[in-house]
């Protein structure tokens, strides 16, 4: 696989040990907004692929108590269910409280990671269908690289369709190459069998394929691009993973295609992630 951002390993090096500490075992940055990392897996932590848990760092010192108090995020799991480490996708905000720490992180390091995964965008929490969509806009992609190498996913339905929006095309680039590690791995092109299918777009810089998921969803253009019928709420099951605008625009064209909201206690047509990153 072309491998184009630079990646650095864990040296092997004394670090100090803080409460629900996981050791930064690489980081990759993509572009100057959007980077991932991986760290320890807990031996105890089990999740579903799709599901979310709270990282972060230590904050600074009250100036009034000198009380230190963690500064924590939800995110994504990205790995699947199956991996010995645990991969994170995150972008960077340079005046976000976590973010804007998070980034500088180096292999050896150690970030809090709290071991109670949740989330709703998991399978459990779906009507079974036959075909499943993916909707991200930038690292909304996460939960989605942890379910794509899920076989599950592919148990359980015939078709899997990732739409994915970013600005640029340098941001499509984690998913990109997720997809073509699943699709020339030996055991991953296996689980995934050729049900797996990707949409990119962008909506600034020019691309083979542009626009925003929403437009092309109203326009009807995806479904002439890749071949299939409209999106049907006796088969199709969908996924949703992006900013609340994003999220409430998806929610509302799926109700119009008929699909119906569900949760881990009521599985419907389709579920929407609503744990934000700053």
């Amino acid at each position: 696989m072309n491998e184009q951002a630079p990646v650095t390993e864990a040296p092997v090096k004394a670090v100090p040990t803080l409460p629900d500490a996981a050791t930064v075992l690489s980081v990759k940055h993509w572009t100057d907004r959007l980077f991932s990392f991986r760290v320890e897996r807990p031996q105890s932590l089990r999740f579903r692929s799709g599901e979310f848990v709270m990282i972060g760092l230590m904050g600074d010192p009250d100036p009034k108590t000198g009380k230190v108090k963690p500064l924590l995020r939800a995110y994504s799991i990205a790995s699947p269910n199956w991996d010995q480490e645990l991969e994170f996708y995150s972008i960077k905000v340079p005046d976000g409280p976590l973010t804007s720490r998070l980034q500088h992180i180096q292999p050896g390091d150690q970030i809090i990671l709290r071991p109670k995964p949740v989330g709703t965008l998991v399978v459990d929490a779906l009507l079974p269908g036959k075909r499943l969509w993916m909707f991200a806009t930038g690292t909304g992609i996460a939960p989605f690289a942890s379910l794509m190498r899920d076989p599950e996913v592919y148990e359980k339905f015939d078709e899997v369709i990732l739409m994915h929006t970013c600005r640029e095309v340098g941001e499509l680039e984690y998913g990109r190459q997720l997809i073509e590690h699943i699709k020339s791995d030996e055991i991953l092109s296996e689980i995934e069998g050729g049900k797996l299918r990707y949409y990119p777009t962008t909506t600034r810089e020019e691309y083979h394929h542009m626009g925003r998921v929403t437009d092309n969803l109203k326009s009807g253009k995806v479904f002439t691009d890749l071949g299939i019928d409209p999106i049907d709420p006796e088969h199709d099951r969908a996924m949703v993973c992006g900013n609340l605008g994003f999220n409430k625009d998806i929610m509302a064209i799926l109700n119009d295609f008929g699909l119906r909201e569900g949760a881990n206690s009521e599985p419907r047509e389709y579920v929407v992630e609503k744990a934000f990153v700053d």
